[in-house]
């Protein structure tokens, strides 16, 4: 069987609900459709998929599957790993998993 790729992975939550789209900015994380921005403490994980590239360490990533703990948006995350993390993502990504919802 095939290993899932990032773009299917990202297709795959959008059909289960996952619509919004999350990025990394100083006070949290914003929704690309609607400008809000959340402490990435008012999420939950509910899934995340990493991927590494077989020869190139740009195609590292992680996508998180979130959904806010107050049962509103839900949406997706996506972040490089390894040295090419943003120094924001890592931030967040930190504070993701100190709620214990995802491995360091």
């Amino acid at each position: 069987m095939a290993m899932e790729t990032v773009s299917e992975a990202l297709r795959r939550l959008t059909a289960a609900g996952y619509v919004d789209e999350y990025r990394a900015e100083p006070l949290g994380l914003r929704s690309l459709s609607d400008g809000t921005v959340r402490p990435p403490e008012a999420f939950r994980i509910e899934e995340f998929a990493r991927f590494e590239g077989d020869s190139d360490p740009g195609d590292e990533c992680t996508v998180f599957a979130l959904a806010a703990a107050d049962g509103g948006a839900k949406g997706t995350y996506t972040v490089a790993y390894g040295t090419l993390m943003d120094a924001l993502d890592a931030q967040m990504v930190d504070r993701l998993a100190e709620k214990g919802d995802t491995p360091r």
